[in-house]
């Protein structure tokens, strides 16, 4: 006998005296209801037609995606992908088992996962978000949470309110690696590219629309580059019409159709005005800074044009084959403080005007005095400038600019603009001579910085003893 579907069986919907527990049972699509009427027919006189109020937030939402997008960090040029686990052992967070014809179902895989975003995503190039289900959160405690998470989060991971920010979440990203939970179904019914990471099949009605989705939707390789797959699931991309259908038959209905439910059962008449539906709110900024060491590759394409990709992972890398140098970053944060005294660069974030560091000219004189390892420092002090300070050298300031005046500015970390610097004097060649000297003259044109498939135009200046900034 198989299991009983779960929310359409009777021990959810029926008392012990065999009566419906709900006056009303709410279903977003007719498709509800023919399951319902099959699997406990004692409730299906309770059924109401009336729409999906979450899956309606979302859709009134879709014209602020850029803005959720900027509230999570994500800069112009960067991939979001968002990991969503449902909370029982076959999901992506789970401990779960290799199920016979269902294929890879959890064993934990958010951590293997993690380690391999890590070790393969560029972090200027991808930015990755957690939406995890709040049984998890209740179940294991938010403390135990974050500690698991820990090293992810200082790599850049954004940790998403399981509450109140995962819609805002799954309208921002450009693909999600989920599991059999609703909050993936959600995804796919966006339009937005799932992979699938844990595939119980076994633990689904399979005449419910998200098992047929969870056959068809590509499934996550665990013996292939990660990067690779997220990559083509994004090129290749075309949505399955199944989760758009089913997930409501009557879009942008439901605010009316509960209030009209909620009026008649209180037996009371219907305001005149319009029934909406709370606006889903902005959430707070979260700037996703990494403070784990950074492995930096660096190529230097052209006289004042250098390629930029750093990683958080722990792995030691690309390495001389890949036509670049290698050298380690680091945010002054860190909690691997020995790791400071083997970066070459070293850098922070903060306002210019912050009484604790003096100044981002005196900040920079004091690292490089304290590391003597250290090559360069940088002071980010705004989304595309930072004043940076080559050993021996006076302060510079070096700012994004727009290629024209209807440009948008470049998106691009500053630290990495540190980086690219670095690189840029330790190149071989007379012009790299000649910028030791006098890097802020040898630089009168700027600095090309690539990362990805993004360029970046970095204007590069004296930090004068009268600028505000110093």
């Amino acid at each position: 006998m198989p299991a009983p579907v779960f929310g359409l069986a009777p021990p959810w919907l029926l008392s012990s005296r065999g009566t419906p527990v709900a006056d009303a049972l709410v279903l977003s699509h007719p498709e509800q209801f023919e399951r319902l009427r099959i699997a406990c027919p004692e409730a299906a006189p309770t059924a109401v037609l009336a729409g999906d109020p979450c899956f309606d937030r979302m859709l009134a939402a879709r014209p602020r995606r850029e803005r959720f997008r900027r509230a999570l960090g994500v800069r112009p040029g960067q991939r979001l992908v968002v990991l969503n686990s449902t909370w029982n052992s076959e999901s992506l967070f789970g401990d779960g088992t290799e199920v016979p014809g269902d294929g890879w179902c959890g064993g934990d895989v958010v951590a293997a996962l993690l380690a391999r975003v890590a070790d393969e995503f560029p972090v200027d190039e991808y930015r990755f978000a957690a939406v995890l289900h709040p049984n998890i959160w209740h179940g294991h405690g938010p403390g135990q949470i974050r500690a698991w998470l820990d090293r992810a989060r200082r790599g850049g991971l954004a940790l998403i309110d399981p509450l109140t920010g995962w819609r805002q979440a799954l309208l921002a990203a450009d693909a999600v690696i989920g599991d059999h939970g609703s909050v993936t179904y959600y995804a796919a019914a966006l339009g937005t590219p799932v992979l699938l990471g844990a595939v119980p099949l076994h633990a689904l009605d399979p005449d419910a629309p998200i098992s047929a989705f969870m056959r068809e939707a590509p499934r996550l390789d665990p013996d292939a580059s990660l990067a690779a797959q997220i990559d083509e699931l994004i090129r290749c991309h075309r949505p399955l019409p199944g989760p758009a259908g089913f997930t409501t038959s009557v879009p942008g209905e439901s605010a009316a159709r509960l209030r009209k439910l909620f009026y008649s059962m209180m037996g009371a008449p219907e305001p005149s005005r319009p029934a909406t539906l709370e606006p889903l709110p902005l959430p707070g900024y979260e700037a996703g800074t990494v403070t784990v060491p950074l492995r930096v590759l660096t190529r230097v394409l052209g006289p004042e044009e250098v390629a930029v990709s750093r990683w958080a992972g722990q792995r030691s890398g690309p390495g001389p084959d890949h036509g670049g140098e290698l050298h380690v970053a680091v945010h002054e944060d860190t909690r691997e403080v020995d790791s400071l005294e083997l970066a070459d660069v070293i850098f922070r974030d903060g306002e210019p005007d912050d009484p604790r560091f003096g100044s981002p000219s005196l900040w920079t004189a004091e690292v490089l005095r304290r590391h003597r390892g250290c090559s360069v420092a940088a002071y980010v002090t705004g989304p595309s400038e930072c004043v940076v300070r080559v050993r021996g050298e006076e302060p510079l300031r070096m700012r994004a600019v727009p290629d024209d005046d209807t440009a948008e500015v470049s998106g691009a970390d500053p630290a990495a603009y540190a980086s690219a610097l670095h690189s840029w004097l330790a190149a071989d060649g007379r012009e790299a001579v000649t910028a030791r000297a006098r890097p802020a003259r040898a630089m009168a044109d700027g600095l090309v910085l690539r990362t990805g498939d993004q360029l970046h135009r970095i204007r590069v200046d004296p930090l004068t003893p009268t600028d505000p900034a110093g």
